[in-house]
Parts: structure tokens; C-alpha cells; sequence
């Protein structure tokens, strides 16, 4: 029987992932979490045909290990553990699950703002009196910028849009037109650095991306601005954004998302900073998302090896 293996471990079921694979003929082979992986966590995927992965690289030593690959699957949006020309060199068709996060996402990206712009870091009921802090800003006046206008960016601003008298979005990849439908104004970086009072980051990470948002960049803010990032921890420079904090450049940070995962002790600085609002890449999660996420995936996997078309292919 062929194999389809799963590298990433760490959901807390794959009853459909088996059952479904096991009716077209497939042997469903589970790594655990990479704490129980071991020094090979390729091992277990000698065998397969089908290779469905989170967060570990897949290059091309790892592709070695795989002679008779023949697609793989992301949990998820955006490609950059995956050695994409590699994999394409040796035919092995790609796809991830497009889409299936976009309300989880731009909520969670939504109760960030709200959290920096009302300073509910660490707030409790119970010590009642002035705000600690002055600098609470209202949004009816203010504009969004939002940095990626792909499903999630531009789901988040239809949900933002009436909150902000103005919003603008760069997005070199999107018209003006499609901009248009959104309500959202077409702008360059270094305008919507100028123009924004509050900055929400909705990019994949490549390397036209990667530290967008540097010493450089976030000297070109406009105001005292809001940064939110709910995408790739690697679109933001960290050391940046506290010399910013610190300076008070930033007024504040909602972080979902971290240069390193786990966060280590060099990153506690910002994580502890009292105006950061920080969460443990959970953005992605709700119930809707997690039955999402099985279902397309596998399902997408399945269409691969069929030689079916699939949507989220790249």
C-alpha cells in the first residue's frame, strides 16, 4: 500500500486525514511533534508518495530522503519552508490551504488593534482611577494601512472599514481596481508609512518581504502609529520595533507572530515591553479553521496524486 506521511505532528486528531486516505488506497504514516521526533524526522516518509507538512523545512536534502514524492501539502498558507524550485525540478506537485483562515485571522487581527489602541496590556478589573496612559487614541478618525491585500488583508478591510475614516493598502501584486471594491486606496510603502495611523501586516513572507518593516522603514512613519502582525514573524525586524517602542516612534505592537518560534529568551525584551500586546501564533485557530485546515488538506493531497487540478496548487 502506498504511503501518504504526515511530518508534522501535533493536531490532536487525524481521523479524517486516515479515513479518507485509507479509502483510496493510501497508508496514512504520523511523525509526532518535533520535540519527539528525534535527529531524523524524515524517517518515517522514506516511503512516501505524499508528504503533508507544517513548519519543518522541506529542501533538498530532505527530498533525497523521499525518492518516489510525488506532492506535498502545507498545513496552512504561504510556502517559505518548502524549497519550491527543488521540489518542482523533481516534478512533485505543491499545494497549501488557501483561504481557510481568513476570518480567524483578521478577527484576532482586530482584538490586537483594540487591545493596543485601548492599552488593555495586562489590564485588570479591580484598581479603578486615571488610564495609565494618555496616549489612547480613538479610530473614527484615523487611517489603516494595511500591508498585503490578499484574502486575509482584504477581509480585514471589510471588517475595519467602519471604524477608520480612510484606509490604504500597498500591495504590488493587487490594481487599483480590485482596491476599489474594498473601499481601500491604492498606495506606495513608503506613503502608507506617512499616512497611517495604525499599520496591519497581511504579506506572505518572501524575500521581497522579509523585514519590510525595518529601522529604515518605520523612520518614514508619519505619527506615533500602531503596528499589527498577524502574518510572518520575519516581515518585521523585532530590534526595530523596540528601538521604536522605546523612542516612541511605535505607540504600541500586537504581535501574533515572531522572527523565532518558540520565543526565546533574547526576544523577551519586546514580549515583556508594556506596550506590546503578544499572543503565541494562534491567530490561525478557531473551531471552523481547525476542521478546515484537515479537510482541504487531505483532500487536496488526494486530488495531487489523482492528477486532478486543485485551486490552492501553486
Amino acid at each position: 500500500m502506498k504511503q501518504i506521511t504526515i511530518i508534522d505532528g501535533g493536531y490532536s486528531s487525524y481521523e479524517y486525514e486516515e479515513k479518507l486516505f485509507s479509502s483510496h488506497g493510501y497508508e496514512l504514516s504520523i511523525a509526532r511533534g518535533k520535540e519527539e521526533r528525534g535527529p531524523r524526522p524524515f524517517e518515517s516518509a522514506q516511503k512516501a508518495v505524499g508528504l503533508l507538512v507544517r513548519d519543518s523545512p522541506v529542501g533538498s536534502a530532505e527530498l533525497d530522503q523521499m525518492p518516489d514524492l510525488k506532492a506535498i501539502v502545507r498545513y496552512g498558507v504561504g510556502y517559505d519552508n518548502i524549497d519550491l524550485d527543488e521540489a518542482k525540478k523533481r516534478g512533485i506537485r505543491i499545494a497549501n490551504v488557501q483561504g481557510y483562515a481568513n476570518h480567524s485571522v483578521s478577527d484576532h487581527a482586530l482584538g490586537l488593534l483594540f487591545a493596543c489602541t485601548r492599552n488593555l496590556q495586562g489590564k485588570r478589573a479591580g484598581s479603578f482611577g486615571k488610564p495609565s496612559r494618555e496616549e489612547i487614541f480613538e479610530l473614527h478618525d484615523k487611517t489603516l494601512g494595511i500591508i498585503g491585500l490578499g484574502r486575509i488583508g482584504s477581509q480585514f478591510a471589510l471588517k475595519a472599514a467602519p471604524l477608520f475614516k480612510n484606509i490604504c493598502a500597498f500591495d504590488p501584486y493587487k490594481s487599483g481596481s480590485y482596491m476599489n471594491q474594498f473601499k481601500v486606496k491604492k498606495v506606495e510603502l513608503g506613503d502608507l508609512l506617512r499616512e497611517s495611523h495604525v499599520i496591519s501586516m497581511h504579506c506572505n513572507l518572501s524575500s521581497e518581504t522579509r523585514h519590510m518593516i525595518n529601522e529604515s522603514s518605520l523612520s518614514e512613519l508619519g505619527q506615533v502609529a500602531v503596528i499589527i502582525n498577524t502574518s510572518r514573524g520575519a516581515v518585521v525586524r523585532e530590534k526595530a520595533v523596540l528601538a521604536a517602542l522605546d523612542s516612541g516612534a511605535l505607540h504600541s505592537a500586537g504581535l501574533d507572530v515572531f522572527e523565532n518560534e518558540p520565543t526565546g529568551p533574547a526576544q523577551s525584551g519586546l514580549l515583556k515591553h508594556p506596550h506590546v500586546v503578544a499572543t503565541p501564533h494562534v491567530a490561525w485557530y478557531s473551531d471552523y479553521a481547525m476542521k478546515c485546515i484537515h479537510t482541504r488538506a487531505s483532500e487536496n493531497m488526494i486530488a495531487l496524486l489523482a492528477g486532478r487540478e486543485v485551486d490552492d496548487e501553486l
